[in-house]
């Protein structure tokens, strides 16, 4: 056994390659949530969704990769941005239901609108405020308004 394998009883099969994707509980659309965080801040930078494609890539690759429901394609984090999410864990939660991410967040710039994350407002008295600034201009980022 490899020191990368981990410990396994003594006469065990080793796992199937890809079994472990069938553990997740994938909803009626075949996604699972995906929460980012921050490896080093432990903030919470985005949340996405994966199919059983992003994961596997994800895992191969060790750059994040999701679905996107709005454009209905597979999608690096960062792939027009330049602002990848380099994964040093892959956890997924009691249910299975739900993936957590740890990350590198290349650039410290998570969300399409400059934001350093996505959740950059709190509620506050019935309103939705701001606490974070914003970066990076997305025109900047993307080339286009």
């Amino acid at each position: 056994m490899s020191s990368d394998e981990g410990p396994r009883a003594a006469g065990a099969p080793a796992p199937e390659a890809g079994a472990w994707l069938g553990e997740v509980r994938w909803n009626a659309d075949g996604l699972v949530a995906a929460i980012a965080q921050d490896a080093a801040t432990q903030r919470v930078l985005t949340l996405a969704w994966m199919n059983r494609e992003a994961l596997a890539r994800t895992e191969a690759t060790r750059e994040a990769h999701y679905w996107s429901r709005s454009r209905g394609r597979l999608w690096r984090k960062g792939e027009s941005s330049g602002h990848v999410q380099r994964v040093q864990e892959i956890r997924l939660d009691c249910d299975g239901d739900a993936i957590v991410l740890q990350v590198e967040q290349v650039g410290g710039i998570a969300c399409h609108t400059g934001h350093a994350r996505c959740f950059y407002r709190r509620l506050e008295r019935g309103r939705w405020i701001e606490t974070d600034p914003v970066q990076k201009d997305p025109r900047e980022i993307y080339g286009h308004g």
